[in-house]
């Protein structure tokens, strides 16, 4: 059996893998938690055996080394039940994609098997309360003090903000620089002294997991936790790790897509209205037939994105093209899920309304999708000159 048709082989065996324990362990608790807004420990530690933490990182430093294109699957076939486990590695894959593509050999041997176990688990630090989309805005500063630096700043809406305890952070070693990027730098930082989760914040959907506000007051950061160990490298590796992040939101998006598209099938063909099911209505066909082709539109866009991350070529509008699409095509199935549903879709006794307020957060995350639209046309543009 050649390499290629070795790797396939065992991709498949771990999705298979994902599938079963999605619909084992998943399935049967994703209304408590949710509702309940409780932080799944028990599952995180499932993710962990399941080596979902490393499933990005290189086999030489522990992980799996799982190329996007599978990630992605994986992705989506956990999102299509339940959406809100997947930010808690997708956030924690993006910290370790910046030390993979980004960092020194020392960092990588220091930090990489650790976060491939789950023993030190993360995410990425970027977005503050006045910078979100325009990263470059960003105001929370590290000043060098020998072989230190010292952070001060505020982070906002941090995936795994409360029960992770290392996060890759974006600062401005200097605030003067022209272009702004050229000032800014990532760290590595854990949890201490100066650093911690001030509060977790509140919100609509994408439950069960800890979106919080982190604050630094005179952190001390050794200066070996300078991810590449140069400053003014920053914001290109948190660009980079984007890359990454949006595939996986595409992939969340179309999960949703295909969980709404699930459920939407199943009771559609069981409620009857006039004498017969819904489904031989006209209109809930069109809709219908709408739901599946999204999916399937999305799951090919992601396939062309991850296949070229994962060879390394440049895939920001791909990546772009994915997210834009997928994450709309989960928006507009969950509201056309809560339409077959009719009445009984604002019934907490069913998953699409769930579906419905998970969905709006993949528009927006990762860079909104007027966002995408502008990255996409600026490269198309520029890929195609006159």
């Amino acid at each position: 059996m050649t390499d290629h048709a070795t790797t396939a082989t065992v991709d498949q065996q771990i999705l298979d893998s994902i599938e079963r324990w999605v619909e084992r362990e998943l399935k049967p608790i994703a209304k408590k938690f949710d509702h309940a807004d409780e932080y799944p420990e028990d599952i995180v530690e499932q993710m962990k055996e399941l080596g979902l933490f490393g499933a990005t990182i290189l086999p030489e430093y522990g992980g799996l080394g799982l190329s996007a294109t599978t990630y992605a699957r994986i992705v989506m076939s956990i999102a299509s039940v339940w959406m809100a486990p997947v930010g808690i590695f997708n956030s924690h894959l993006i910290m370790a994609a910046c030390v993979q593509r980004h960092g020194t050999e020392a960092q990588k041997k220091k930090w990489l098997p650790r976060f491939a176990s789950g023993e030190l688990r993360g995410g990425i630090g970027l977005t503050e309360p006045n910078a979100g989309t325009d990263l470059q805005a960003i105001r929370t500063v590290a000043r060098r003090d020998g072989d230190h630096y010292i952070i001060n700043g505020t982070k906002t809406w941090i995936t795994n903000g409360v029960y992770g305890g290392c996060f890759g952070v974006l600062v401005k070693t200097n605030p003067e620089a022209e272009p702004r990027h050229k000032g800014m730098a990532m760290f590595l930082c854990e949890k201490g002294e100066g650093f911690v989760a001030a509060k977790k914040i509140r919100k609509l959907g994408y439950k069960s997991i800890d979106s919080a506000e982190l604050v630094f007051t005179d952190f001390r950061v050794p200066a070996e936790q300078l991810i590449g160990g140069i400053e003014g490298k920053g914001f290109q590796h948190a660009v980079g790790g984007l890359e990454l992040g949006r595939i996986n939101v595409a992939a969340r998006g179309a999960g949703i897509a295909a969980g709404a598209l699930r459920d939407a099938l199943r009771y559609a063909q069981e409620r009857q209205t006039f004498g017969k099911p819904i489904a031989q209505h006209q209109a809930i066909q069109l809709k219908l037939a709408d739901m599946a082709t999204r999916v399937e539109a999305s799951r090919l866009l992601i396939e062309q994105a991850a296949r070229k991350y994962d060879t390394g070529e440049r895939c920001d509008l791909e990546s772009s093209m994915a997210k834009l699409f997928a994450s709309e095509a989960g928006l507009e199935n969950s509201l056309e899920a809560m339409r077959i549903f009719g009445g009984y879709s604002y019934s907490t006794d069913f998953d699409v309304e769930r579906y419905y307020r998970d969905a709006p957060l993949m528009c927006i995350g990762e860079g909104t999708n007027e966002m995408q639209r502008i990255i996409i046309a600026r490269q198309l543009l520029e890929r195609n000159p006159v």
